[in-house]
């Protein structure tokens, strides 16, 4: 057996946040790293620093918003950036082949407001993956989802679930998509273990959000049902929120156990 770790961390600036990645990366046993939120052109996106470091990457971006990157310590095939069949300007998706693991790394839109033009898009953007996602399983048994979903499942994910009632984020449409992608045959790696109670993966920079643990499990890691079966551990790594300059978010890791 072979212990194969996949991970997801919305960064919130690869620029500012590279040496706390490139640093993960060496000190941890992960296999796979997908970001979020790298906010980085294409042609300002520090690849060689990941060539340096001995890794493989991809990437797609755009300035000051979005942008997401898939980063793993064996070769990368069949790389997608985006979705066929959604035009969208936005950078939010990249897919690969990873030693047999089609890893796709999503960065899902936040919807601001249930009354604002940024929630019907998020409604569109969540209706086309969850197409993407049939097309994607039919293609690939071994297939993992890892990202910021911007979608707290359930009332147990939310610090304080009555301050959130109505709001963006828990929404039953949100809540609704989530669901959709787990009875495509997918699984919520974290729930497959018992964990902590209040458990979050993403703390508000103010109010001391996280000294407080007032925060929200909206970073997730669902797997199909030939993976989810290999899975032995899904944890989240509460460690680099306490860095100086941290990002919002921190790293949720999920290891499968591969014959």
């Amino acid at each position: 057996m072979t212990a194969f770790t996949l991970g997801t961390w919305n960064v919130n600036s690869l620029k500012v946040r590279l040496p706390q990645v490139l640093d993960y990366m060496a000190n941890q046993t992960v296999d796979v790293l997908c970001l979020q939120e790298t906010k980085l052109t294409d042609d300002a996106f520090p690849e060689q620093a990941f060539i340096d470091a001995g890794l493989h990457v991809s990437f797609t971006g755009q300035k000051t918003y979005n942008g997401v990157a898939i980063i793993s310590r064996s070769p990368q095939s069949d790389v997608l950036k985006n979705m066929p069949h959604f035009e969208d300007e936005q950078q939010r998706l990249i897919s690969a082949t990873i030693n047999g693991i089609r890893v796709i790394c999503a960065y899902m839109v936040n919807g601001q407001d249930l009354d604002s033009d940024k929630f019907i898009y998020k409604m569109n953007w969540l209706t086309a993956l969850e197409s993407h996602l049939k097309t994607e399983l039919l293609q690939h048994d071994k297939l993992a989802l890892l990202g910021d979903f911007n979608i707290a499942p359930e009332d147990c994910d939310v610090h304080d679930p009555a301050k959130w009632i109505g709001g963006n984020l828990v929404s039953p449409q949100e809540r609704g998509f989530f669901q959709a992608f787990l009875a495509l045959g997918l699984t919520d790696s974290f729930r497959l273990f018992e964990q902590a109670d209040q458990s979050f993966s993403w703390w508000d920079y103010r109010q001391m959000g996280f000294r407080r643990n007032a925060g929200l499990r909206i970073d997730h890691i669902l797997l199909s049902n030939a993976l989810s079966k290999d899975c032995v551990r899904c944890v989240i790594d509460k460690e680099p929120r306490r860095h100086e300059q941290p990002s919002d978010h921190t790293p949720v890791l999920a290891t499968l156990e591969i014959k």
